[in-house]
Order: C-alpha cells, then structure tokens, then sequence
C-alpha cells in the first residue's frame, strides 16, 4: 500500500460539508468516488477535520492509501480531471505511511470575510457576510485579544455538540479592512470546536455593532454558556486558509 497527501480547494455552498453523510453530497464522498474511479479501489479519504455545509477551503489536507502502480502525476490529473468545476486537487505527492491529516495536524487558520456597507454587493454575495450597519473595528480588535490563549470555549461550540474537553488554544487573531469595506477576520489554533469560529465572528460583530463593550467577551468565556454569546455567523462567509504540520 502506499500513502498518498493531497491539498484541496473547494467551494462548500453545493454540499453537505466535508464528512460523508446520508442527507446530502459531501466532498469526502466525491473525493472517493472519484479516486476509487481511477485507482480501481474503494478509498477512504481522511480529512485534517470537518469543515461544515456551505464552508469553503482554500487548502484543507486529506490522505487516502492505495496499491495503486500509477505515479502522483498522473494520479493528480486523472483526479481533476474527474472532479466536479467546484472541488480541485491543488497538490497531490506520496508521503509516508504514517502520515494521518487528522491526527498529524498541529493547527488551523481559517479566514471570516465581512462586507461592511450599506450598498448591496450581489457578485460574490456567497462567499462573504453582508453587514449593512458601521461596524468599530478598534472594539473588535480589543475584544478578541480576551479570546487569545488556552480556555474553555464552551460558549462558542455548537449547542447540541458531544465534545466533552472544550478547551482549546487560539494563537492568533487578526483583522483586515479594504476600502471597499471587505474585513477579514483571521483565526489561529492549535484546534478548533464545531461552529466556534462562526459563533467568535457572531459575538465580534455585536461588540463592534455597539451591543456589549470588548470587556464583556470575558464575562461570556467565563460563563461556559453557549446563549451568552453572539450570534452564529452564516456559513459562507467561512474559509480554511491552512493546517500546519510539524513535517
């Protein structure tokens, strides 16, 4: 057998997210198939983690091993050359038996895109969150500096969620405005819990939008209570940037 890593860019508005499911097209399931074409095998493909219906990546990590004889070339574009316009192989190369997305993976970064205008944008309207009222960027910078570091995230999994150790590490938050009003919101992790990064953008946006100063970010840390947050933010608006390996 051998082991093969590839890096994808896909669009997630058309599927059910990145896990295989029985209620909806996912991109493991295509991924699969479309390999399984090539190589004459029933694959698995393992994801560095699950990225959510309607969620976007712009290089997610994934392995599949195979006794196939044909080389990463060929491979690579025998796959994109099958895969449906929205999913792509970006890079495809051998690596290590051992190597394992998931369990290998080190950190996430994922990107937020915000357009803050009152004027409607309908081109690209699916990859970003449309924020008609003044959003204060320094309010919103001062208050993820409370998110930063190792904590018990409760308040920003997803209700319902099975996850029993919430604690997680955030690196880094950043935040970049254009003048066209696009903001960008950057969040890096060591890990991340299911919806966190939508529910932190949620509460963001209603501490720039004037509903509770930076401050109360701790209040709600502290309260471990998912209805002290800030809203979900919708789906599109979410991009997985990278996952960082030690190799």
């Amino acid at each position: 057998m051998r082991n093969f890593k590839i890096i994808l860019e896909y669009d997630g508005a058309a599927y059910c997210g990145w896990q295989r499911q029985d209620n909806g097209i996912s991109i493991q399931e295509v991924l699969e198939k479309t390999i399984g074409l090539i190589t004459g095998e029933e694959i698995t493909v393992i994801g560095s983690g699950r990225t959510d219906a309607g969620v976007h990546a712009l290089n997610q990590v994934a392995n599949f091993q195979s006794g196939t004889r044909l080389s990463a070339e060929i491979l690579y574009r025998g796959i994109n050359g099958l895969l449906p316009p929205d999913i792509a192989v970006k890079e495809l190369e051998e690596a290590a038996l051992e190597f394992h997305a998931q369990h290998d993976a080190r950190g996430k970064i994922y990107i937020y895109r915000i357009y803050n205008s009152r004027l409607r944008r309908p081109v690209g309207r699916n990859y970003f969150w449309q924020i008609n009222y003044p959003l204060d960027l320094a309010r919103m910078e001062k208050a993820s500096q409370y998110l930063i570091g190792r904590h018990d995230f409760s308040c920003f999994c997803a209700t319902g969620s099975r996850v029993k150790d919430r604690v997680r590490t955030i690196t880094d938050i950043a935040f970049k405005k254009n003048e066209t009003g696009m903001l960008e919101i950057t969040v890096a992790a060591e890990g991340f819990l299911r919806y966190m990064v939508r529910n932190i953008v949620g509460t963001l946006v209603e501490v720039g939008g004037g509903k509770y100063p930076p401050e109360e970010v701790v209040k709600i840390i502290d309260s471990g209570d998912r209805n002290c947050a800030g809203v979900t933010a919708p789906a599109h608006g979410l991009f997985l940037k990278e996952v960082k390996y030690c190799r």
